[in-house]
């Protein structure tokens, strides 16, 4: 539609009117005879001289132009627009990053799907993960897979395809076959920095203990928590296992309470997506939808209108002036 973004200004319209009213006509002083014995003729004559004055008289077309130009001119300080159908953007409120545990381990059949079918553990995982993407189309989601170090696959995007191309090509052991959780949660601390969300959550899955960090895990998980950023933390692996591959849920237990989030442990496929379905249901669609109206300016168009009338105006006076003056010669040669 089409608006006028200072419409007050055409309350100036009359104002022409009010200075005719007003103010007294506009005189141009000039002697009535000019000659250089002016004064000796007055003398002789015995009268002296009066000043006189010409008010100068405008003719029809002025008189037509003139509050033609005017109303132009106030309707482009007026400045009119086109404002445009509105344009909404919906900005997300929440950065989620998944740091998935791609070591070696994660190569072991121990898990059962819905049907009762023993499937490894990075089957069931991509399976689940790949759904809860699925339910988060208003997040920004990136990805992370650590073994021997922390590897970031996506950054946080709102390209869910390819997060979702990414996790199906996980492999275990791509990223070596021990387990840097520390390193994990370090590298995201990482990836948050530049993250204008008001939200900020991590969500950690492994199947085994730490054993290649450099950082440890509780203290990543206490910087974390210094930088605003949640850990919800899953467990999948063995707690009665030995070495490298029993699970350390106490530790897992720790990183979750020191950041706000929740420990949970996953024994099948079912209570996977059953955890993930419960993550999905206390990190509700936290968004910001902006909305703008983009206007477009069209004072140049009565404005340059106005112009081109007095140029027009001014250009027949001349051609006109040209024409009397060849008359007048015509005239004087006759």
């Amino acid at each position: 539609m089409y608006v006028l973004d200072h419409p007050w200004l055409l309350m100036l319209l009359p104002a022409p009117l009010l200075v005719w009213w007003l103010l007294p006509p506009y005189r141009e002083q000039t002697p009535a005879v000019r000659i250089p014995f002016f004064e000796d003729i007055t003398k002789a004559a015995g009268i002296g001289p009066t000043e006189g004055s010409v008010v100068p008289r405008a003719n029809l077309l002025q008189k037509i132009i003139a509050p033609v130009c005017w109303l132009l001119v106030l309707t482009a300080l007026a400045r009119p627009q086109f404002v445009e159908p509105p344009i909404e953007k919906t900005e997300p409120q929440r950065d989620l990053m998944l740091a998935l545990d791609l070591s070696q381990s994660m190569d072991t059949r121990d898990f059962s799907d819905p049907q009762g079918n023993i499937e490894a553990r990075v089957d069931a995982v991509k399976a689940v993960v790949a759904d809860f993407v699925e339910r988060r189309p208003h997040d920004r989601l990136g990805l992370i897979a650590f073994g021997d170090a922390p590897y970031p696959l996506v950054p946080f995007t709102m390209d869910h395809t390819t997060v979702r191309s990414m996790l199906t090509g996980a492999l275990p052991g791509m990223a070596g076959p021990r387990t840097a959780l520390g390193d994990a949660i370090g590298l995201s601390i990482k990836l948050f920095e530049e993250s204008q969300a008001p939200d900020k959550v991590l969500v950690v899955l492994t199947d085994g203990n730490d054993t290649a960090s450099k950082m440890p895990p509780d203290k990543a998980a206490e910087i974390a928590g210094q930088n605003n950023i949640r850990i919800h933390a899953i467990g999948i692996g063995d707690p009665n296992a030995e070495g490298e591959e029993k699970l350390d849920t106490a530790v897992l237990q720790k990183i979750a309470s020191a950041t706000g989030g929740r420990h949970f442990f996953g024994q099948d496929q079912q209570a996977l997506a059953d955890i993930y379905a419960l993550l999905d249901s206390i990190t509700p669609a936290n968004q910001k939808t902006l909305s703008w109206r983009p206007r477009i300016e069209l004072f140049h168009y009565p404005l340059g209108a106005a112009v081109l009338l007095v140029l027009s105006y001014h250009g027949l006076m001349w051609l006109l002036s040209i024409r009397a003056a060849r008359t007048r010669k015509s005239e004087a040669e006759a």
